[in-house]
């Protein structure tokens, strides 16, 4: 399964076009403090450079920057300003960013925001050392944060940082598994991707100052999110268009992952499921009408419904987590807006 992009850059949301003015800033100096060689190696992965440095002169919308609007509209939603989340909005981002340069590498994709990804152009030694170097860069941003909250922020990240190892390992172990529930799938999509936008947003809480119930409720929000957020993106990476997302659409099933809709199909019954087994128990390569083949079967055995209807289940149990935050109206309405944005893309 590859690891989860946003598909619209945070200014297509509602009055978010903000956020940007906020994170690039600081994201940039961050970058910057990078050594020389991980440095071009990450402003090529976010398209602000090509591959020999040269910048580019049309920077495209790439590193969406979801989850550190998140980050900073929870804090604005627990009476903080967005100012004091931008260490966490960063830390989140970088983050982000060393599983991308990670996961690319683990599942061998060459494709990444639609350019070749990072190792396919510097080699695998410099994507894996970039994405170590973005991951301690996070580190250092949450612990320079001012105002007393370093420490619970570091804490947090800390972590969300074993839960998405956890969940990782579980990714790469379900490719050898004969056979994966739904549940076993779930909680693995908690981790590798609910953990970090939860967090996300707890971050924007701790560093605005908020209790402990409040922060609890935003970081349940985003785990929530993130589950339904990556139930989303299985069906996209099923049934979306590559040429828009930036990822090559069926991939996963030509290597026979085990995402969500593909989950629930093969445990289902009747003559859909039988055949859409039969396809997963080969051991040849998957050519495009084998890919078709399984997309249908995917789908008449109720894969693509199980995935839609449990992204909706999940977006619903993070509108009730929310609510413990106790946010102010109009924070609630934008996290929703944003909820209901990540959860229905078209690629």
């Amino acid at each position: 399964m590859t690891q989860i992009t946003d598909s619209a850059p945070v200014s297509t949301f509602p009055r978010l076009g903000w956020v940007g003015d906020l994170l690039i800033p600081a994201l940039r100096s961050a970058f910057d403090a990078l050594p020389a060689a991980e440095s071009r190696v990450a402003r090529y992965h976010r398209g602000w450079c090509e591959a020999d440095g040269t910048p580019m002169t049309t920077v495209s919308s790439t590193g969406k920057s979801v989850r550190p609007a998140l980050a900073l509209l929870s804090a604005v939603a627990v009476g903080g300003s967005a100012e004091l989340a931008v260490p966490g909005a960063v830390a989140v981002e970088l983050v982000h960013d060393f599983t991308l340069l990670h996961d690319d590498v683990i599942d061998g994709d060459a494709l990444r925001r639609h350019r070749p990804a990072a190792w396919s152009v510097f080699g695998t030694p410099a994507a894996v050392l970039t994405g170590d170097a973005l991951l301690v860069s996070a580190m250092r941003a949450l612990a320079d944060a001012p105002g007393g909250r370093a420490a619970e922020a570091v804490q947090e990240l800390v972590t969300t940082l074993m839960e998405l190892v956890e969940g990782q390992s579980r990714d790469v172990a379900f490719e050898r598994a004969p056979e994966v529930s739904v549940a076993q799938y779930l909680a693995m999509a908690e981790g590798k991707t609910g953990s970090l936008i939860g967090c996300s947003c707890a971050l924007g809480g701790v560093l605005a100052g908020a209790d402990s119930e409040r922060v609890r409720g935003l970081r349940e929000f985003g785990r929530r999110l993130g589950v339904a957020f990556q139930c989303a993106d299985d069906v996209l990476g099923i049934w979306g268009r590559s040429a828009r997302s930036g990822k090559p659409v069926g991939a996963d099933l030509a290597a026979r992952k085990k995402s969500l809709p593909v989950v629930a199909a093969l445990g289902g019954e009747g003559a859909a499921a039988e055949r859409l087994r039969a396809v997963y128990a080969t051991t040849h390569p998957l050519d495009e009408q084998d890919i078709d083949l399984a997309r249908e079967l995917v789908e008449d055995a109720g894969g693509r419904e199980a995935a839609e209807q449990e992204a909706r289940r999940q977006v619903s149990a993070a509108l009730r987590a929310l609510s413990w935050a106790r946010p102010d109206p109009d924070s609630y309405r934008q996290l929703q807006d944003i909820a209901w944005a990540m959860t229905h893309r078209e690629s």
